[in-house]
């Protein structure tokens, strides 16, 4: 029987101290926050009572509070053997504090609760909503406002500074027995918390170099010391001593020969200055018009120093061309959180689609009990959500990320009195955002994106005798007939369904409601019949869908065709039957030839969404995206599988140094588990621009391991070419666990020695996980 050893009480005057250095603790990482004797974030950290929702019957009392670090809240449990890391939850997994009833579960379990003592925690990565009730309305706008300042000002402090409160945390984390002094045993715990891995010989140098005092523990200006050892950037200060003087000064007038002649910015002349004055934190350097050590890398660290070009960060595109140029990020049975058969259908998914600046979303609909039409998967056991609940999420989440039109892509197998449903919820729940008649009565080609702000387009079956889409022809008083019938769901490679779609004898036509049919302007679904005459062509507002398989087989068989059928029709490409797990296909082959509706299901992370992302990051992450103009000219010869000469841009010679990491996050959390990183540099384009180039791999080091390594790429077509840096923790025995990774189109990347900031699994930002690069780009003879 394995005995523990009780911890021996704390005297009162212990608990005290203890009590009085936590206190000072927390009020210093308030400063950092901005939030200095804030009465919000005081509450928060005394902490009170909340009923936590999981269902009607399971609403019970629970004390919350926010941790001394002003960045974790601490959760009680009742359950037994709960790890104290299961207990907490960071506020960088926050996405969203939502008040009243703003979740499915708030709405199911607490209607009758008052909203204002109502308020939801929404996660980033696919963890459960917390939803929770306060005994008061005050304490329910403590914890709302609170949270809200805290996720606000912690997304507001610089990369220095965000370093800087991550260090002093992992530092009192270490400081086992509080007493704010760092013995040796301490400092190596220290380091393995940080993710760096240091022989007893080198941990003892760094601790007797720190020692000035010789007390065999570090405290006050002894730990700052040691923190600025751990935080040096030699390669930094390398680069900054060439543009240096003596004093450590970099005048205005070197850091403008550094912006142009290293950085490659043009407008050095106007951006040093500015620099200067945004970051250098050396009130006599910024007098003297100059920047210090601190200031320069504080420049490399923030968005200036990005990889990413900050102006391609706003919408900079033309916006007033056809919607037919754009390509639109665009999500595949949206209603989804997990696989396509047995998993949960959710508004939540239509939330985190349309604020990761989807613009097109899918509703596959059936008929539903009590006249009221739900969406589900088809013939499948996953759940099912109200119709009118959809179109309210939608309605309220279409415009916070992008002001640009949505398409609502409907999937119909109602029956005739529920379509009439269907048309009623669209036309009272959304009112004047939904787009009924032509824009500016245009009835000849697409409007532009910019016509269409603050709009919603239906993409569905339009009656063929009632009046088309644009008002140009036909007999309006029919009220119903048959259309045909898609159905993707019943195209499913799973035996279950392939039952389902049988025992239901499904038909290959539909009948339509008028109501339902008038919704639909200019996204009229149609089935496609080849490429067609281009003397007698289709009318502009028809549009088709492919599944992933026909799509490719067309762009690899007929690439111009498809290429000039997409500068005048939307095309929709969705994955391929087979994806059961909702795993997804890769898009760059269908955007080479100009499809802009690529569906890809945005609750599976890997390459293919970390792709998607990386290219709808582009033009201000407004969820379209300019098609180069030689996918948009009548006259374009252009073929992504047969490239001859044309004007498809210059040819590009890229050379990559992988110079340094920092602050990599531990992939395994035991404390002993330090990750050996690599870098996998990738270029998705055309197939001959495929590539990718890898680092040797560092051992149990991610907190700033170095490497140094230089590779060269040739780039055929970089208009249509992205480039993904993906760090690894590499394992020889099994799989490489992911890291973290950034993608970004080529042509969005700044030249120079540039910082990359590290996204999650799920496309979120770390906090100060970054790599390193020198980035250069020539023009191929």
């Amino acid at each position: 029987m394995q005995c523990f050893r009780r911890q021996p009480k704390l005297s009162v005057s212990q608990e005290n101290l203890l009590q009085e250095q936590s206190r000072r603790v927390a009020a210093l990482n308030g400063t950092r926050l901005g939030l200095k004797d804030d009465k919000d974030l005081k509450f928060l950290l005394k902490g009170s009572q909340l009923i936590k929702v999981k269902s009607g019957s399971w609403q019970k009392q629970r004390f919350y509070k926010l941790q001394e670090d002003c960045k974790t809240i601490w959760q009680e449990s009742k359950k037994m053997l709960r790890t104290p890391e299961s207990q907490t939850f960071s506020i960088e997994d926050i996405r969203d504090v939502r008040s009243g009833h703003k979740t499915e579960g708030m709405e199911k379990y607490a209607k009758n609760v008052p909203e204002h003592l109502c308020f939801s925690i929404v996660f980033k990565d696919q963890r459960k909503n917390l939803d929770l009730i306060a005994n008061s309305e005050d304490d329910a706008n403590h914890w709302i406002t609170g949270l809200g300042k805290i996720i606000a000002h912690s997304n507001s402090m610089n990369q220095k500074q965000k370093l800087q409160h991550w260090i002093h945390s992992c530092l009192r984390k270490a400081d086992k027995n509080k007493d704010n002094k760092m013995s040796l045993k301490e400092l190596k715990n220290f380091l393995k918390e940080v993710n760096i891995e240091v022989n007893d010989y080198h941990a003892k140098k760094i601790f007797q170099h720190c020692d000035k005092s010789k007390t065999e523990a570090l405290e006050d200006e002894e730990i700052e010391e040691f923190y600025k050892i751990l935080t040096e950037r030699k390669e930094i200060d390398n680069i900054f001593q060439k543009y240096a003087d003596a004093e450590g000064f970099m005048s205005c007038q070197n850091l403008v020969r550094f912006l142009y002649e290293t950085q490659q910015e043009e407008d050095a002349v106007v951006a040093a200055p500015a620099l200067i004055q945004r970051y250098e934190p050396n009130e006599r350097a910024k007098r003297g018009n100059a920047m210090t050590k601190d200031g320069f890398l504080m420049y490399l660290l923030s968005e200036d120093g990005n990889i990413f070009n900050p102006s391609h960060s706003k919408v900079y595109q033309d916006m007033t061309q056809p919607l037919s140029h754009y390509l639109v990020s665009s999500s595949h049975n949206t209603y989804l959180m997990e696989d396509q058969l047995t998993g949960p259908s959710s508004t939540e998914a239509y939330i985190r689609a349309l604020t990761k600046g989807c613009r097109c979303v899918e509703l596959d609909c059936w008929d539903g009990p009590n006249s009221e039409p739900v969406i589900y998967h088809g013939y499948t056991l996953t759940s099912k959500i109200l119709f009118s609940d959809v179109i309210k999420a939608i309605k309220n989440y279409a415009f916070k990320t992008s002001p640009y039109p949505v398409i609502i892509s409907l999937e119909n197998h109602c029956s005739l009195d529920q379509q009439k449903v269907m048309a009623q919820h669209m036309t009272t729940i959304l009112q004047d955002m939904l787009l009924v008649v032509p824009i500016d009565g245009n009835k000849s080609h697409f409007p532009s994106p910019e016509q269409l702000k603050g709009k919603i387009l239906v993409k569905g079956k339009k009656l063929s005798r009632q009046e088309d889409p644009t008002g140009t022809n036909g007999n309006n008083n029919l009220e119903a007939e048959d259309v045909s019938d898609e159905d993707e769901a019943a195209e499913m490679e799973d035996e279950s369904v392939k039952t389902e779609v049988e025992q239901k004898g499904k038909s290959d036509t539909l009948k339509l409601a008028k109501e339902l049919s008038d919704t639909v302007v200019y996204c009229k679904s149609v089935h496609f019949n080849g490429f067609g005459d281009p003397s007698h062509p289709r009318a502009f507002y028809e549009m088709s869908s492919f599944s992933e398989s026909k799509a490719l087989k067309l762009a690899q068989e007929s690439g111009n065709s498809f290429i000039h059928h997409n500068i005048r029709h939307l095309s929709r490409i969705y994955p391929a039957g087979w994806r059961t797990d909702s795993s997804n296909y890769n898009p760059i082959d269908l955007w080479n030839v100009g499809c802009q509706i690529v569906a890809l299901n945005f609750q599976t992370a890997g390459t293919e969404m970390d792709v998607y992302q990386g290219r709808f990051q582009d033009n201000g992450f407004s969820g379209y995206v300019l098609k180069p103009e030689f996918l948009r000219d009548e006259q374009t010869t252009f073929n992504p599988k047969s490239i001859t000469e044309g004007t498809w841009g210059t040819r590009k010679k890229l050379l990559l140094k992988i110079i340094s990491g920092q602050q990599l996050p531990k992939v395994n959390k035991s404390k002993n588990s330090i990750v050996d990183p690599k870098v996998t540099v990738e270029i998705h384009g055309i197939q001959q621009d495929n590539n990718k180039k890898q680092t040797k791999v560092i051992e149990n080091n991610g907190f700033n391991p170095k490497w140094d390594e230089e590779f060269m790429f040739d780039v055929e077509i970089p208009e249509l070419a992205l480039v993904r840096f993906v760090v690894e923790d590499f394992d020889m025995s099994t799989k490489n666990d992911f890291i973290g990774q950034y993608t970004l189109p080529f042509t969005s990347l700044k030249q120079g020695y540039r910082h990359i900031h590290l996204l999650t699994k799920n496309g979120d930002p770390y906090s100060s996980s970054t790599l390193f690069v020198y980035v250069d780009i020539q023009d191929c003879d």
